[in-house]
């Protein structure tokens, strides 16, 4: 049995989708469906039951979590408050900290196999780099407190030696099907594609760093069905245990994506340039670019999805049916 926290989330409910598509249905998915619409990513998924966070979480302290007749094989921890703009830092540690270190020693002392997300978010500015090295770990500074939650339980599983154990991930710019019920949190694609679809056009944030013109900030984009590919690697790998960057390995322009969602929606490319709040312009990442050299020394061999095909993907079979993967 394998138990997927956050399941009913972006990543979260993509993984169950994926493990369907392998034949697998003994799953048992934990999340917090709350008052907002993620429930929707559930409906066209298998599993064999739902339980809400914290009802799981007592049922762990009590040693009463669901093991399913062969026991449990692995957690996907998913779960946590992925919200940069988030400011409540206790809550924070309270659901991204402290929750994911009761579940990583459940299911060590399970002999479960322990995969969690960490985030892109640790590395801060980039200026040390984005190289997933665990110790190089006390030398990165997150820029929010989000990347701040994810970078200490890193740095509690190192110092505790669990990280030759348990692997971690580190999601970069993650964009795909089931994230509707992320509101503003969602990628830039699903954003624009309600923009360009209202107005025909689509605003982008102004730059104001030498080297880099109007809508030339890079990220590392990946499409979802990659990333849990990725993920699963490490579920169908036990022996391969640290820290691990998850991302498609190339930096890509705002304007590249952009002119692939225009591209996808068969309308010229029409974008406005804004100007960057100033609240955020000394905490702007203006490149990411997750290294996968570790990744593929693990023995992953998948090839990400090319940008405009992942986009047009989306698009086409995703937003402008309003479907769910799956469905």
């Amino acid at each position: 049995m394998i138990i997927v926290t956050g399941g009913a989330g972006f990543i979260g409910s993509a993984l169950v989708w994926e493990l369907n598509r392998r034949g697998r249905e003994d799953i048992v998915v934990v999340d917090h469906l709350g008052c907002g619409d993620k429930w929707r990513n559930l409906v066209p998924l298998r599993f064999l039951d739902y339980l809400e966070k914290d009802d799981f979480l007592a049922l762990v302290r009590a040693g009463r979590a669901p093991a399913g007749e062969n026991g449990v094989e692995a957690i996907l921890h998913m779960g946590a408050c992925s919200a940069t703009t988030e400011l409540d830092a206790t809550y924070l540690v309270r659901n991204n900290y402290e929750y994911t270190k009761e579940l990583a020693l459940y299911a060590l002392q399970q002999g479960a196999r322990f995969v969690y997300a960490s985030s892109a978010a640790t590395y801060g500015d980039g200026a040390g780099g984005f190289v997933d090295d665990e110790t190089a770990l006390a030398t990165l500074r997150p820029l929010n407190i989000y990347g701040y939650s994810k970078q200490i339980f890193d740095l509690w599983a190192r110092q505790n030696g669990l990280l030759e154990r348990i692997a971690g991930l580190k999601f970069f710019n993650v964009f795909g099907p089931n994230e509707q019920h992320k509101g503003e949190m969602r990628s830039l694609v699903a954003k624009a594609y309600e923009q360009i679809v209202a107005t025909g056009r689509l605003g982008l944030f102004k730059s104001h760093r030498d080297g880099y013109a109007d809508g030339e900030q890079q990220r590392d984009f990946v499409y979802v069905k990659d990333a849990v590919a990725m993920a699963l690697h490490f579920l169908q790998h036990p022996g391969c245990n640290g820290l691990f960057n998850i991302g498609s390995g190339r930096a890509q322009t705002w304007n590249s994506l952009a002119r692939a969602i225009f591209v996808a929606l068969d309308r010229p490319v029409q974008i406005d340039y804004l100007e960057m709040p100033a609240a955020i312009r000394d905490k702007y990442q203006y490149y990411t670019c997750a290294d996968t050299a570790k990744l593929r020394a693990a023995g992953y061999v998948g090839e990400a999805t090319p940008l405009t095909e992942a986009v047009a993907d989306y698009v086409i079979n995703y937003l402008v049916p309003g479907k769910q993967l799956g469905a």
